[in-house]
């Protein structure tokens, strides 16, 4: 029998929990569970995390409950979070995936701590001299990967060179089918733009480009992420969370004031009976919680952080791309990647 996923969830991070990450957690068992090739090692107060399964009929098959009376508080300042973070909940799961007993950790905690937790924890791969987050973006063709999301706030051409490698690896397990085809996020598509070490970076990415690696398809500028002219796009961490939190208030900026004007009056309420279903889909695509979880890469092991904020959908949808990464073998094509960097 081949060995079961094994996901390690922080169940005391974040808003709301640990209740909505044990009604994730009964989502995710009710679409899986007929797979039954996955373990859910769940930290936190063990009396508290067994209310709440009693609360929400969770079946106990799929879980490994594992006691931590501490967790990492939001309300201390990061240093003193991660002083404190030893034997939390948080670090629990990290220490869990280290010992090879899961093969992925979630938290919805405090993110320096985490990002700091999982480093020192885990460690760097040796070929990888920086961390980065990525995230999953919704295009006209489907989804992209797009990182770094805020790990990193200067980056070097060398670095660019290894978020695209980590990020096609993403990429290819998440999307087996599909070719990864990256970009350089740039103020214009013109080789002569942007900082020098987009422009080396750039060099050098033309001769990784190949049909076994990845396709690399120059520079892409903002208004071109959701085209889907690229599936794997790179930047450093500064650019790439303005341009996540750009995206994030556009996206409840168009929803909010599309609402507004729908029910303004008697006939704009009209006109929304007739089309309530497009407008239905259309806000299912740009709801924030179907693309909940920025995943860490570059460690000895994949680490993903669901957005404290996010509700109990929210939280199941990181649990689901927990289970995703794993089974579509991650570190493996980590591995695979990171070996076209000797050629450049």
């Amino acid at each position: 029998m081949s060995k079961k996923i094994s996901i390690a969830i922080d169940a005391m991070g974040g808003d709301n929990s640990p209740d909505k990450i044990i009604e994730a957690i009964k989502f995710f068992i009710t679409k899986y569970e007929t797979n039954d090739d996955f373990v859910l090692n769940v930290f936190g107060k063990k009396e508290e995390i067994l209310k709440k399964i009693s609360k929400y009929n969770v079946p106990l098959k799929h879980i490994n409950l594992i006691n931590s009376d501490k967790k990492v508080s939001n309300e201390q300042s990061p240093l003193t979070a991660i002083k404190n973070s030893k034997d939390s909940s948080m670090w629990s799961c990290i220490k869990h995936q280290l010992d090879g007993k899961s093969d992925i950790s979630l938290s919805a905690g405090n993110t320096g701590v985490l990002l700091v937790v999982s480093k020192m924890i885990l460690k760097m791969i040796n070929e990888v001299s920086k961390p980065a987050l990525a995230g999953l973006w919704p295009s006209q063709t489907g989804m992209s990967v797009v990182l770094d999301l805020g790990a990193n706030i200067d980056c070097n051409e060398q670095n660019l060179l290894e978020f695209s490698e980590l990020g096609s690896a993403l990429y290819k397990s998440l999307f087996p089918n599909l070719k990864p085809k990256v970009s350089l996020l740039n103020i214009g598509s013109e080789e002569v733009k942007g900082t020098e070490s987009l422009r080396l970076a750039s060099k050098k990415l033309r001769n990784l480009s190949n049909e076994e690696n990845f396709i690399y398809n120059g520079y892409i500028e903002g208004n071109e992420i959701m085209t889907g002219k690229a599936n794997v796009i790179v930047t450093d961490g500064f650019t790439g969370n303005i341009a996540l939190k750009t995206a994030e208030g556009t996206a409840k900026f168009i929803i909010k004031n599309l609402k507004s004007s729908l029910t303004e009056n008697f006939f704009t309420k009209i006109s929304l009976f007739f089309s309530y279903f497009s407008l239905k889909k259309f806000q299912k695509k740009l709801d924030p919680r179907k693309y909940n979880g920025a995943i860490l890469l570059g460690l000895n092991g994949p680490v993903v952080k669901s957005h404290g904020g996010t509700d109990s959908t929210g939280f199941f949808h990181s649990i689901e791309l927990c289970y995703k990464i794993v089974k579509g073998d991650l570190m493996n094509l980590v591995k695979i990647n990171l070996k076209n960097l000797k050629d450049v």
